[in-house]
């Protein structure tokens, strides 16, 4: 089978599954056409099953804004007659759904069918989704699909609650490969960082201020006012230079680093304690999932899809919005409970490995079929 694969090529959730996806089913046979504006950055081009077209929109005097979306559905068509493509798996309701779709009339003039799947993974449903600008593509472009998939019941429940779907859409989760993501021996690192035996929080996000990036600063200070720590912060956004300086005048500089964004994120993770997700939008939490898999419990809010991974009082605990007291007096039960709550941990990452989440991806690219 030959599958299209459009994506953000982004550090994002959507990005990172859409690659991981990609590069499993090039590992069971598949020939995988990722298509998009840039590299993916965990795509690995030294597979013989993956191939990378680039999509690059013109400018044109008489727009003021690039038409990527005609870009992206051209690119759609070329691909998939020469790569002769069995179908398109596409992630994110727009631009993506809506290009696929231009591109499958564009491709039934000529007399040539290709099914497409969405994926909704969050932001096109709960951000996007809720403009009245877009909300009329977004629909159309959900109920246009052939099929649609949800990275989280919740998810799934919140598209149906914004907008009328008719379609039916399958909720299937997003996913970890245990064999990328599990705990190895980097005590050098960790020896470097708690040096004195102190204990190690970790965050990881973009930095958007949805991330709440502030609230971590907050919860381990309170932490560490009661249990000696450190707190490693990876990822940059828009909100860096304000958690910076909040850093500053709290006082806690010099037990907080700033690694930036890494792909070795798992390297960081096995040295970790505990994983601070105070998110106030999270449509599954993969972050927090890729932390389980490295044997790090999660201190979470209990937001969106977050507790259908993260089990309060199994793998860590989820917490109201914004309660920083809350969060923190979870977070030093948990350190002064590690072995119980890391077992956990990697016992539920375990259950959404990626050998068992691709077979419901292929159930639904043969349904399509």
């Amino acid at each position: 089978m030959k599958i299209g694969i459009v994506c953000y090529p982004t550090y994002g959730g959507s990005g990172v599954v859409a690659t991981e996806l990609g590069m499993g089913l090039a590992q069971k046979g598949y020939k995988v056409h990722f298509i998009t504006y840039a590299q993916p950055p965990r795509i690995d081009l030294l597979s013989e099953n993956i191939f990378y077209h680039e999509v690059t929109p013109t400018k044109y005097p008489l727009f003021e804004h690039t038409p990527y979306i005609l870009a992206l559905a051209s690119k759609m068509v070329d691909v998939i007659k020469y790569e002769k493509l069995d179908l398109l798996h596409v992630h994110y309701a727009i631009p993506h759904a809506t290009a696929a779709y231009l591109a499958k009339q564009i491709l039934a003039s000529e007399g040539i069918k290709i099914p497409f799947i969405t994926t909704l993974h969050g932001t096109d449903i709960t951000l996007v989704g809720k403009e009245k600008m877009y909300a009329p593509a977004v629909k159309f472009s959900i109920e246009s699909s052939d099929a649609v998939t949800a990275v989280s019941q919740s998810l799934k429940d919140d598209t149906l609650a914004i907008f009328d779907i008719k379609k039916h859409i399958e909720v299937v989760p997003n996913f970890v490969d245990l064999a990328q993501f599990r705990r190895e021996n980097k005590s050098h690192f960790r020896d470097a960082i708690c040096p004195n035996g102190e204990a190690l929080l970790i965050h990881v996000s973009n930095f958007r201020k949805v991330k709440r990036v502030d609230d971590v600063i907050r919860i381990f200070t309170k932490v560490n006012e009661q249990k000696p720590s450190k707190l490693l912060l990876v990822g940059d956004g828009p909100d860096r230079e304000y958690v910076e300086s909040l850093c500053r005048d709290l006082g806690t500089c010099s037990d907080v680093r700033f690694l930036g964004k890494l792909n070795a994120v798992s390297e960081v993770l096995s040295v970790s304690d505990l994983f601070i997700m105070p998110s106030e939008k999270e449509s599954f939490g993969l972050a927090a999932l890729e932390a389980m898999a490295c044997e790090v419990p999660v201190v979470s809010s209990d937001i969106g899809g977050i507790p259908e991974v993260n089990i309060d009082g199994d793998t860590g605990y989820t917490c109201k919005l914004g309660n920083i007291d809350e969060m923190a007096a979870r977070s030093l039960d948990v350190l002064n409970n590690l072995p119980k709550f890391k077992a956990n941990a990697l016992a539920q990452a375990k259950r959404y490995d990626i050998t068992n989440i691709l077979p419901f991806y292929e159930k639904v690219y043969q349904q399509v079929l």
